[in-house]
């Protein structure tokens, strides 16, 4: 029994030495982002590292390393609460505007909460990082600075917004890397597009941003702390959720890291037993259809549900698995083939071996899984990034994209027969999903390498040297107006040297026609 006793504390202290004490920031109030957080803070609380975090969205259950410290009241509602109407109205503003202030400026007034200003308090034992999203909020690293720490973000979209390049010293080359809604390759008119609109969204972000944010910095922590901008550029890591299979290849600094799919994971999802067997019993196969966790297909337009209805009917035996939060809301005639739930546990779904095809919005999580498990869509994007990411998996031959303004009940056909009937779809999605995969470590093991490697060696460690120069020096104006100075004062030399020697010239067979003429 001492000897036991004895093992039980060395391993005890063992797990208490190796685990680092992390902060996790992360009070943007979308559920669909805060995925990829929790799966990251879970991931790294099965490695032995204590987290505290600060989100809207607490644990139901206890889970061993993690505590919620900090929860952020729900302020705009979006699970299950974005109408038709809504969407229309509220997503057709510039989106850099709706980034930089709805996720940006409005959740920097949290640095107000005493609660939260308090975390930048020394504590005992100290923490080793802070984990924050970076997304528009970058007032949050003021916590970071303050306790001395390195700042790791993450990004639960697939690509780096034109604002956050430059603060990691990630090269840009907008000849084929879209900030924007187009498809490589990019014609002369789309690097033209490409160009200007990232550098206004750089510019117009950092005008809406900059000295709101400064000003509630400075307010809530002293008038000496430095700006948001200089706070972004003391970042050490960013973990994006990217994946070249699916975005491309691109050119990355080491202190950006792809973790594309981390969040798919299926810890303590369980399938109700009704489900289960309506699932199981579906021996010609199902659809499952879904707009994520913020949308509500009962609010679209009759005309929109009517060619649902009539499409979905059509295909029976074949059967439509579909999440809708508020049944009572549907129009009459839906098909027998349908089968509705307010909640689904979706990976579970997508694993299922009787599913055939995936109906979606276009979110990248949903995107994510679909590919890891190897599921054929049809997507029909409603907003922001969910276009881009629906045309990348229409190039591959994994999607057919449909629009929802102009769907009609024969596109939806068409669609639906294609991807039921063509085995072609289902093989590049099983091909696409083998890639997607196969990997060194997987996601949430490659970010934890990572970012234990940060904290290990030190904030600067990935730092990239292109942090510290200016845009000039990067795309070295200097270095070539040097040389274009040079190769000016070289033309002018030889000009000069050329029109002297002409002039000598001139002036020796002048005097030598002359002395000719006196001779005669």
């Amino acid at each position: 029994m001492r000897v036991l006793s004895l093992i039980f504390l060395w391993l005890l202290y063992l797990s208490i030495c190796d685990g680092y004490r992390l902060l996790g920031l992360f009070p943007f109030q979308s559920k669909s982002h805060f995925a990829m957080a929790e799966q990251l803070i879970k991931g790294l609380a099965r490695k032995g590292h204590q987290i505290d975090v600060v989100s809207s969205f607490p644990l139901k259950k206890p889970y061993p390393n993690y505590t919620d410290i900090v929860t952020v009241p729900i302020t705009i509602e979006l699970v299950n609460k974005i109408s038709y109407e809504i969407m229309k109205r509220s997503f057709s503003v510039n989106p850099t505007y709706a980034i930089g202030t709805g996720a940006g400026n409005d959740l920097c007034k949290l640095l107000e909460n005493p609660k939260i200003k308090e975390l930048a308090q020394p504590k005992n034992p100290p923490y080793d990082a802070v984990i924050m999203e970076v997304f528009a909020a970058q007032c949050f690293g003021i916590i970071a600075h303050l306790l001395k720490i390195p700042m790791i973000g993450i990004v639960p979209i697939g690509m780096l917004h034109p604002w956050l390049p430059h603060i990691i010293g990630q090269p840009e080359n907008l000849a084929f890397v879209s900030n924007d809604n187009l498809t490589a390759p990019l014609s002369f008119g789309k690097r033209l597009c490409n160009v200007l609109c990232t550098l206004h969204n750089k510019w117009y972000f950092d005008y809406l941003t900059t000295q709101v944010q400064d000003r509630l910095i400075r307010k809530n922590f002293g008038p000496d702390m430095p700006s948001v901008r200089e706070l972004e550029r003391k970042l050490s890591l960013i973990l994006i959720n990217s994946h070249i299979t699916l975005h491309g290849i691109q050119p990355r600094t080491p202190a950006v890291v792809d973790v594309g799919g981390l969040h798919v994971q299926t810890e303590n999802e369980t399938l109700q037993p009704e489900l289960k067997k309506w699932m199981d019993d579906s021996k010609n196969g199902f659809i499952y259809f879904t707009f994520g966790s913020m949308m509500m297909i009962e609010t679209f337009p009759r005309e929109f549900l009517k060619v649902l209805y009539a499409s979905l009917g059509k295909i029976a035996p074949v059967r439509v698995l579909m999440k809708i939060p508020f049944p009572e809301k549907l129009p009459p005639g839906l098909p027998k083939n349908i089968y509705i739930s307010s909640w689904l546990p979706q990976i579970m779904i997508l694993k299922h071996s009787n599913v055939k095809l995936f109906i979606t919005h276009g979110g990248l999580m949903s995107m994510q899984e679909a590919i890891s498990c190897g599921v054929p869509m049809i997507g029909i994007p409603l907003f922001f990034d969910q276009f881009n990411n629906i045309n990348a998996c229409v190039a591959k031959n994994i999607a057919i994209r449909l629009d929802v303004d102009t769907i009609t009940e024969k596109s939806m056909d068409a669609a639906l027969n294609a991807i039921l009937k063509d085995p072609l779809y289902r093989e590049n999605a099983r091909n696409l999903s083998q890639r997607f995969l196969d990997r060194p470590m997987n996601a949430i093991n490659t970010a934890t390498y990572w970012i234990e490697y940060v904290i290990r060696y030190g904030e600067n460690s990935l730092r990239s040297p292109a942090v510290d120069m200016t845009w000039w020096q990067l795309s070295l104006v200097d270095v070539f107006g040097f040389l274009l100075l040079c190769a000016t004062i070289v033309i002018i030399v030889v000009v000069f040297i050329a029109q002297f020697m002409l002039k000598l010239i001139h002036k020796d067979t002048t005097t030598l026609y002359s002395r000719k003429l006196k001779t005669n």
